[in-house]
C-alpha cells in the first residue's frame, strides 16, 4: 500500500491483492450487519451492499472534506467480473429452454421487451431532465433486469466508454432500490390479482406447502458423468475453476475479434465461450453440468466482485443526481407494475401460473432471480406453489435475460 501527503492530503493506492483483503472484510462485516439490523435481513439486502456502501460512505466523506483520497487497484474486481458472468454462460442449456415449452418462450420474450422499455424510460426521463441518456441506462436495464452484477460490470464500462461520471454508483445505487422495491411490491402485486380476479389456486391459504427448489437441471459445476465415485468437493471445485479458467481465456480471443466491429463488455466473450461449452456436454454427454462446484465459483466470485466495486464508489458524485434518480426509479417502478398486469395478467391470462410469472417477473426484473423466488415462495406457501412457473423464472432470470440485457445495453448504449 503506497501512501503520500501532497497539499495536506493523504493519497492512498491500494495494491490488487489489498483490494481484495478490504472486500474480504467489508463483506463480513455486512454479513455481521445483517444479523443485527433485522429490516435488512427482511429485504434480503445482500452483505456486499450493506458492508461496502458503509465503508465506501466513509472514504467518500474523507474525500470530500479533502483529508483521504484512495485509488483501488481493479485488476482483480476485473478478473472475478469475468469469472462470474462466465459461471452464467455455462448455465445457457438449450435442453433446458426446450423444458419450460412455449410459455417460456412467451415469458422470455416479454422480459426482453421488458428490457429495451426500461431503458426507453430512462433514457426519456434523463434527457428530458438535461443528463446524459447513460444515466438513463445505468437507472435502467442495468440496475433494474441486471442488478448488482450488471450495475457493477457496466458502471465502469459506461465511465471509461462514454464518459459518464459516477457511473458505478448510480448502477448500484439503482439496484439496491430495485431489490428493495420487488420484495416490497411483489407479494401484494400478486396478493390483488388473486382477488381482484378471483384466480383459482392450488389451495386454501394455511394450508402447508412444501418448499420448493431450484431443478436440479440448474445445479451447475463441470464432472464426468462417468465417475465410479461420487467426486468429493475439492474435486468439483477445482474442474469447475478449470473450465471456467479455460472459458474465459478463450472468450478473450472472441472478444478481441468482436471488439473489431462493436464496442462490447469484456465478459462477453467468455460467456459466448461458455454457453457452447455448455451445450457441447449437454448434447454429447461427454461431460454434464450439475453439482455444487460451479455454483461455488460463482458465488464467491459475484460477491467479491460486487463488494470490490462497491468499495470503491464515490458516492460524492451522486449529489447532482439524486432528483433525476429518484425520478427515474419511480417511472421504472410504475413501468414494473404496469408491464407485470397488462403483459402477464392481462395478456397472458388470469391463471395461477401466470400470476407465479408476474411476482416472479416483478423480483427479478427490479433485482435479482433470487428476489424472484423468494416472491414466489410467499405466494406459494400460502395459495399453493407452480412448479412450472418456477422452472422459467429460475432458467430465464438466472441466464438467458443476462445475455440478451447484456446486447441490448450495449446497442443503446451506442444510439
Amino acid at each position: 500500500m503506497d501512501y503520500a501527503f501532497k497539499g495536506g492530503v493523504l493519497f492512498v493506492n491500494v495494491s490488487a491483492i489489498q483490494a481484495l483483503a478490504l472486500a474480504v472484510l467489508t463483506y463480513y462485516f455486512g454479513v455481521w450487519v445483517k444479523k443485527h439490523v433485522s429490516i435488512l435481513e427482511k429485504y434480503s439486502i445482500p452483505s456486499p451492499v450493506v458492508g461496502g456502501i458503509l465503508f465506501s460512505i466513509v472514504l467518500s466523506i474523507l474525500d470530500g472534506m479533502n483529508i483521504m483520497k484512495v485509488h483501488f487497484d481493479s485488476s482483480l474486481q476485473t478478473l472475478l467480473m469475468l469469472a462470474f458472468y462466465t459461471t452464467i454462460g455455462l448455465m445457457a442449456s438449450l435442453k433446458l429452454i426446450k423444458k419450460g415449452g412455449t410459455l417460456l418462450v412467451s415469458f422470455f420474450i416479454a422480459v426482453s421487451v421488458l428490457v429495451v422499455l426500461q431503458n426507453l424510460v430512462g433514457m426519456t426521463i434523463a434527457q428530458a431532465m438535461g443528463l446524459d441518456k447513460h444515466y438513463g441506462i445505468l437507472a435502467g436495464s442495468v440496475s433494474m433486469m441486471g442488478g448488482l452484477g450488471t450495475a457493477a460490470a457496466f458502471g465502469p464500462f459506461f465511465e471509461h466508454t462514454y464518459g459518464v461520471t459516477g457511473g458505478t454508483a448510480v448502477g448500484i445505487t439503482a439496484a439496491t432500490f430495485g431489490m428493495v422495491a420487488a420484495l416490497v411490491l411483489g407479494g401484494p402485486f400478486g396478493e390483488w390479482v388473486i382477488h381482484r380476479y378471483k384466480i383459482q389456486t392450488p389451495k386454501q391459504p394455511h394450508e402447508p406447502e412444501e418448499k420448493l427448489m431450484l431443478p436440479s437441471d440448474t445445479e451447475v459445476s463441470i464432472t464426468s458423468e462417468q465417475r465410479a465415485n461420487t467426486p468429493t468437493f475439492t474435486d468439483e471445485l477445482m474442474k469447475a475453476g478449470s473450465i471456467v479458467a479455460l472459458c474465459m481465456a478463450l472468450g478473450t480471443v472472441v472478444s478481441s475479434y468482436l471488439g473489431q466491429y462493436i464496442t462490447l463488455p469484456a465478459y462477453i466473450g467468455s460467456m459466448i465461450v461458455a454457453a457452447i461449452v455448455r451445450n457441447i456436454g449437454d448434447f454429447t454427454h461427454s461431460f454434464s453440468v450439475e453439482g455444487k462446484g460451479l455454483n461455488a465459483v460463482a458465488d464467491i466470485s459475484l460477491i467479491l466482485f460486487v463488494t470490490m466495486a462497491i468499495n470503491s464508489l464515490k458516492l460524492y458524485e451522486l449529489v447532482n443526481l439524486a432528483i433525476p434518480m429518484i425520478v427515474i426509479l419511480a417511472a421504472q417502478t410504475v413501468l414494473m407494475l404496469a408491464f407485470a398486469w397488462l403483459v402477464f395478467i392481462k395478456l397472458f391470462g388470469k391463471e395461477y401460473d401466470n400470476v407465479m410469472l408476474a411476482v416472479g417477473g416483478i423480483g427479478f426484473g427490479m433485482g435479482a432471480t433470487v428476489n424472484g423466488l423468494a416472491n414466489m415462495q410467499a405466494i406459494g406457501e400460502k395459495y399453493g406453489s407452480s412448479a412450472r412457473a418456477w422452472l422459467i423464472v429460475s432458467i430465464v432470470g438466472a441466464f438467458l435475460i443476462d445475455l440478451v440485457n447484456a446486447l441490448v445495453i450495449t446497442y443503446m448504449g451506442t444510439l
